[in-house]
């Protein structure tokens, strides 16, 4: 055997090393039950997670549900008993092959940190009756973007100055130069930036604006009105800005113009992304409204509400008629809240009704109000109405009271949630993680020596704003030190949630 060997060429002698390691190996694939002990095998990787699409990123409330993906199938059950968030959020798991999504009930809370974790999650093969081996330990973490607001200052050097508050890190920053008197303004997606129509001070009208874009910090304190990062966006030469909306992808912004020249001369005009301003054929009308989709318009026109299209100048796609206003579109665009101001029964002449209106033809009434209906807003999974309503009261005087009422979908149940002061212009805003409602409560003043800086929509100068939080939902004292209903130490007008 020996003298065999010296004979082998040195190819020969790696084959037969060769021919032993395999088949070692074979040995070991094929009774590798023997070498394995508590479900973990030496020889062979664990299941793993491959991919977490949310690892380290800062998501909000358009981000409705994470995705692990793994090496292997996996035993479904044991996936969704270890899972573990910290803190909580509420969710329904649902399978495709090796990847699992945890859809989330409702947005997670804005300004948290939150741990995931999954162990002891075990593998599985078709056909096999066993227990797979035990997953490896897996463990990330995400963030919610932080909460924030911003809103028009009213006193001293914030007089008609667009403000930031930042609630998670508890800073503030003026954000538009003073030159400049904001009337309303409108988030980008991701708050990349705000678009707001300003007025120069001194000027003879201010109520005749310019639109504006103005670029916000990733970090609030990295702010400075020292950088170049405010941008006109549409003058007033020769067109009055008088109404804007923004799309929901920031793509498309739809302006209402009126020719300073020519007074029929009015209607919509549209301003894509990188295109130029140009008008909307056939529209003129009151009230509009883009839709989630970003691809439709709604417009008050006539005795009802059209439906255009916003990128292909074709005939209307749908008309509603009766409905004298649009209030607002749920989050996922298949319905909306609509007034019918019953101008077709004189027996209700004075009486406003609020619709809920779906994508198929489905017109249910919520109720009716002797008063007005000034806004509504759906809450971020659009189950929950919360409405600003006004009813008349009986005096000698024609007056008007103010409340907020939140009106379930689900059940139709209606509970009025807050008595208001005397109705001034009174506007607000639903935080995009649905934790509370922001609302002002404007002062006005007569007094000829007032600074006539802003004015509410009646024309009335205003000398003073309140900021009130009131909370909707259950949370903990440390994420806001507030009580269910409480004014901010903020004096400032028309505020609204970052998204």
């Amino acid at each position: 055997m020996a003298k065999t060997l010296k004979l082998l060429q040195p190819i020969d002698k790696l084959a037969i090393i060769l021919i032993i390691i395999f088949g070692f190996i074979m040995g070991i694939l094929v009774g590798g039950e023997k070498f394995c002990q508590n479900n973990q095998c030496w020889f062979t990787p664990l299941p793993k997670v491959r991919d977490f699409n949310w690892q380290n990123q800062e998501i909000g409330s358009e981000d409705k549900a994470f995705i692990l993906t793994f090496d292997r199938p996996m035993d479904h059950e044991s996936v969704e008993k270890n899972l573990v968030i910290d803190p909580p959020l509420n969710g329904k798991f649902s399978w495709v092959g090796r990847r699992v999504a945890y859809t989330l009930d409702t947005p997670a809370p804005y300004g948290e940190k939150y741990k995931i974790s999954l162990q002891d999650a075990t593998e599985k093969f078709r056909d096999q009756k066993e227990i797979g081996k035990v997953m490896k330990p897996f463990k990330d973490e995400f963030k919610t973007r932080d909460r924030a607001f911003a809103y028009i200052g009213v006193k001293e050097e914030e007089l008609g100055r667009l403000i930031l508050y930042n609630w998670t890190q508890e800073k503030k920053v003026i954000l538009t130069p003073s030159h400049l008197v904001v009337s309303s303004f409108k988030f980008y997606p991701k708050n990349k930036k705000i678009l707001f129509t300003g007025a120069t001070k001194g000027s003879q009208d201010l109520q005749d604006p310019q639109l504006f874009t103005i670029d916000l910090p990733e970090k609030i304190e990295e702010y400075s009105l020292d950088q170049n990062n405010l941008t006109l966006i549409v003058n007033n030469n020769d067109y009055k800005v008088l109404d804007f909306d923004l799309s929901p992808d920031g793509k498309i912004i739809v302006l209402q113009r009126l020719n300073r020249k020519k007074p029929d001369d009015f209607g919509l005009w549209i301003l894509e992304e990188g295109q130029e301003l140009t008008p909307l054929n056939d529209s003129q009308g009151g009230q509009f409204l883009i839709a989630p989709d970003s691809e439709t318009l709604a417009m008050i026109k006539g005795e009802g509400l059209a439906l255009l299209p916003l990128k292909n100048d074709t005939e209307v796609l749908d008309f509603l008629p009766n409905f004298g206003s649009i209030l607002n579109f749920s989050p996922d665009g298949t319905s909306a809240v609509m007034i019918d101001f019953n101008t077709q029964n004189a027996e209700l002449r004075y009486i406003r009704s609020l619709y809920w209106v779906n994508n198929q033809g489905v017109q249910k009434k919520l109720l009716d109000v002797n008063g007005s209906i000034l806004g509504c807003q759906f809450n971020p999974n659009g189950k929950k109405l919360y409405c600003l309503l006004t009813r008349l009261l009986e005096t000698e005087e024609y007056q008007e009271q103010p409340f907020l009422t939140e009106i379930n979908l689900e059940n139709s149940q209606v509970t009025p949630l807050l008595q208001l002061p005397k109705y001034q212009d009174i506007k607000f805003s639903i935080a995009p993680d649905g934790i509370g409602l922001l609302f002002d409560q404007v002062v006005t003043s007569n007094n000829i020596n007032s600074p006539d800086i802003l004015r509410t929509n009646s024309g009335e100068i205003i000398v003073d704003g309140n900021l009130w939080l009131y909370v909707t939902e259950p949370i903990d004292p440390s994420i806001i030190n507030k009580s269910q209903y409480s004014i901010l130490p903020f004096n400032g007008i028309r505020p609204q949630w970052l998204k």
